[in-house]
């Protein structure tokens, strides 16, 4: 396995800039739209439309990109696409305090007085469950948590590639599950309930449907997680060569330490702030759900989570190069977050491509069509039904290779599988279940991942030639390995009877 993840990680990083890649996909995405388009192709089937929050029959037909449709698409969309592609805008907010916290040496500093009182024997764990718990917080795991990771492996002295994968592997491998629910899974929940409808209008499932299981697979995954990392990642890396020098001495100083306080003030501010918008009961509770009164779901404490993550860093930021002397006004700190946007140039090049490749990919529908037939096949199947979820399983991760959206995907195969499963007597909550075990592995891996580039920005940091292929050999053994464990952990708790969650 090891030279079998070598050779892999030698040919993906001989392989041109992952931007040149896009515009080779993009142009096969071409001639494939023309051929299919040329051939008639189309699919007909039950979606469900976000729109009217309703089950209705479409109908997706391959577009040419070389239709005159396709040939204005291409021409006046580009722009259109990268400002309405989230990850762009996810990163530079994320980035303004981020980036000021790490240029001031918050981070640094943090990072070695984690190192110093954090136990050895469970660190590698604590960094996994952290990014699985992560995905309640939206996409800030990838930028806050995985950097972080690997800067603390390297203080330890350990690979930091290696706490990089550690802290990929919790914030994506794991991601449709955690130990609490999460907005997304209340968007999952109103699209399986809008689907059960279609055989019985009485029924539905509650958003802790599956929370039994995602309270096991979450802890029983970062268990599995964290032993890939510390019996075969790690000691496939070695050590650490990379030129990037380890911190002496995890001592603070003075000045740090002065930081650290006015940081601290900082952060104890921000939180009394932040319970003063959110802890009242309405109608003060200006970030709660206006209609609801809730905090999660469809509030603005959740839609701008990104923002107030941003807004913690900068303000904590700023403070910690105020005391510890690193910061001398507001113009330098402005200075910081102009270097570090400076840095991610590379990167938000790479996304414009990336973007439109999948703007372009969509508009052809020809992942749209994939989908359904993969969907008809499964469906047309005469198994048991233990055989029909590890197939469904498979079928949602084969499909996440171009369909990365767990929303988009869940859209067109709930329509199909939720009655389906009904029918065959199963129950909603199992088919949600077994989604979420075949979509969440394969996004470590998936080049339509945004995030994907992000970690090889992030690997160039200590390892210069980091590429693509680094990335991959780097995550696939936690693919495979999560794909087989945690299907075989779905499969042992439908045949043993055990209730997904609360009845």
């Amino acid at each position: 396995m090891s030279g079998f993840l070598g050779t892999i990680e030698r040919v993906g990083n001989m392989v041109p800039h992952p931007a040149i890649i896009f515009f080779i996909l993009i142009g096969i995405v071409i001639i494939l739209s023309v051929i299919f388009s040329a051939m008639g192709t189309s699919v007909t089937y039950e979606g469900y439309d976000p729109v009217i929050s309703d089950i209705v029959t479409q109908t997706s037909s391959v577009r040419s990109l070389l239709s005159p449709d396709g040939i204005r698409f291409m021409v006046t969309s580009p722009v259109a696409n990268f400002l309405g592609f989230t990850g762009v805008g996810v990163i530079l907010v994320a980035m303004i305090g981020v980036g000021l916290a790490e240029e001031s040496g918050l981070i640094a500093t943090l990072v070695r007085k984690l190192v110093a009182a954090a136990p050895r024997s469970i660190f590698t764990f604590m960094i996994v469950m952290v990014g699985v718990l992560s995905s309640i917080a939206a996409d800030a795991g990838y930028l806050v948590l995985v950097p972080l990771a690997a800067a603390a492996f390297h203080s330890m002295g350990r690979h930091p590639l290696a706490g990089l994968a550690a802290g990929f592997s919790g914030v994506a491998a794991v991601f449709l599950v955690n130990v609490f629910v999460t907005p997304t899974d209340a968007l999952l929940v109103e699209v399986t309930n809008d689907s059960i409808r279609t055989v019985n209008p009485n029924a539905q499932i509650t958003v802790v449907g599956n929370l039994f299981f995602m309270i096991a697979s979450s802890i029983l995954m970062g268990i599995i997680c964290t032993i890939l990392t510390e019996k075969f990642v790690e000691p496939r890396l070695g050590p650490y060569s990379g030129g990037l020098p380890v911190e002496a001495s995890t001592e603070l100083s003075e000045a740090e330490q002065r930081g650290l306080k006015y940081a601290g003030r900082a952060l104890l501010i921000f939180v009394l702030v932040l319970a003063a918008l959110t802890a009242p009961p309405l109608p003060w509770g200006i970030l709660r759900n206006q209609e609801t009164g809730g905090i999660m779901a469809g509030s603005p404490f959740m839609s701008g989570l990104i923002v107030l993550i941003s807004l913690l860093f900068m303000c904590i930021g700023y403070a910690y190069g105020r005391g510890a002397g690193t910061i001398a006004n507001v113009t330098a700190a402005i200075g910081l977050v102009v270097k570090t946007w400076s840095n991610l140039a590379g990167m938000i090049f790479l996304l414009f491509v990336i973007a439109n490749f999948i703007a372009f990919f969509n508009f052809t529908n020809l992942a749209t069509v994939l989908a359904v037939n993969l969907a008809d096949f499964l469906q047309t199947t005469q198994l048991g039904a233990t055989s029909y979820i590890i197939l469904f399983v498979i079928v949602v991760a084969i499909i996440d290779i171009i369909l990365t959206g767990a929303l988009a995907k869940w859209a067109i195969l709930a329509p199909v599988f939720v009655p389906l499963f009904m029918r065959l007597g199963g129950d909603p909550n199992l088919v949600l279940a077994a989604y979420r075990v075949g979509d969440s592995p394969m996004n470590v891996i998936t080049p339509l991942n945004v995030y994907l580039a992000v970690m090889v920005g992030f690997a160039q940091k200590y390892q210069k030639d980091a590429g693509i292929g680094t990335i991959v050999a780097l995550m696939l053994p936690y693919t495979i390995v999560l794909l087989v464990l945690w299907t075989l952990l779905l499969v042992a708790w439908y045949g043993f009877g055990l209730p997904l969650g609360p009845a």
